[in-house]
């Protein structure tokens, strides 16, 4: 029996493509909200003695994670033997340490309510900044993929003469392995952030470099703002307009506006996040750590 997969709201497209790697069945879901506005919730093809997986990326996480928890309960209590998360994007994983006093450490409680009703997950570039890996606050088998390799591939392809640059030195081992496959050089920018939306960067000596075409790369574009004010200083300092990648491309408070208003030339992401950017497909990256994930799938099928 073929392996079920079932699109939450927005990752139809993403889901149709994964079903044809897998060789697997797409399943239908129906959900509408009541006027109180509680969630209604059907999966609308048998899941008795099936492989289930969801597929729903996390921006814009509490309008999409109650809905997906009580999908993932009504596979379950409908038989299906195991549920797994194909999730592009996981959100709550920044907030990993209580800042300041009373602090809720949500990448943590986040974890606790995918681990208690997911049998495994699979997610792209999750922002692991003070962890070592996702087994610190997962107690389900998680795999990992990495966009660099694609990001690469596309920069090769799409961008003449680069130079990679990383919105920060703690960047600097996955910017260095994107540069290193593109064939190119790279650096970091120096950012010191003062709150959600303050940001101060300083861009190193790179004048040696000015005949490259600046390619800003990051995991996940938010607000923007590090990005934004990087163009800015580039194009100050005599560079031609940077080209910008991101991983997740979130563009929160209309990041996707100012990034051209600041004079960005080419802004593109992966479709982790679906948005008029994407132009990096991995799906056949997530296909891959899909099969690798033991409770995945039936051995038939692995």
């Amino acid at each position: 029996m073929k392996p079920l997969l079932f699109a939450m709201p927005g990752n139809e497209q993403f889901t149709a493509r994964l079903a044809e790697l897998l060789n697997a069945e797409v399943g239908a879901l129906s959900t509408r909200r009541f006027p109180d506005g509680e969630t209604y919730i059907r999966l609308d093809s048998d899941v008795v003695t099936r492989s289930v997986t969801l597929v729903c990326t996390l921006d814009r996480p509490d309008d999409k994670a109650l809905r997906l928890l009580l999908a993932a309960d009504a596979a379950r209590g409908l038989g299906a033997v195991s549920v797994g998360l194909v999730a592009p994007y996981l959100a709550y994983m920044r907030q990993d340490r209580r800042f300041l006093p009373g602090e809720a450490v949500t990448s943590q409680s986040f974890a606790r309510l995918l681990s208690a009703n997911f049998d495994w997950m699979v997610t792209v570039d999750p922002h692991l900044h003070r962890r070592s890996s996702m087994a610190e606050i997962y107690s389900i088998p998680v795999g990992v993929c990495h966009a660099a390799p694609r990001i690469a591939a596309w920069i090769r392809a799409n961008v003449a003469n680069p130079i990679v640059i990383g919105p920060d030195v703690e960047s600097e081992q996955w910017v260095s392995a994107v540069a290193i496959s593109a064939g190119a050089p790279f650096t970091t920018l120096e950012k010191n952030r003062r709150g959600d939306r303050e940001v101060e960067i300083i861009v190193r000596d790179i004048d040696q470099w000015r005949d490259r075409q600046p390619v800003l790369v990051d995991d996940i574009i938010s607000s923007g703002r590090t990005m934004e004010m990087a163009v800015g200083q580039l194009i100050a300092r005599g560079f031609s307009a940077p080209a910008i990648v991101g991983v997740h491309g979130l563009f929160a408070e209309n990041a996707f506006e100012r990034l051209r208003a600041a004079g960005a030339g080419l802004i593109v992401s992966t479709n982790t996040v679906p948005h008029a950017t994407n132009a990096i497909d991995l799906c056949e990256v997530v296909h891959g750590a899909m099969s690798r994930q033991q409770p995945a799938l039936p051995t038939r099928y692995r």
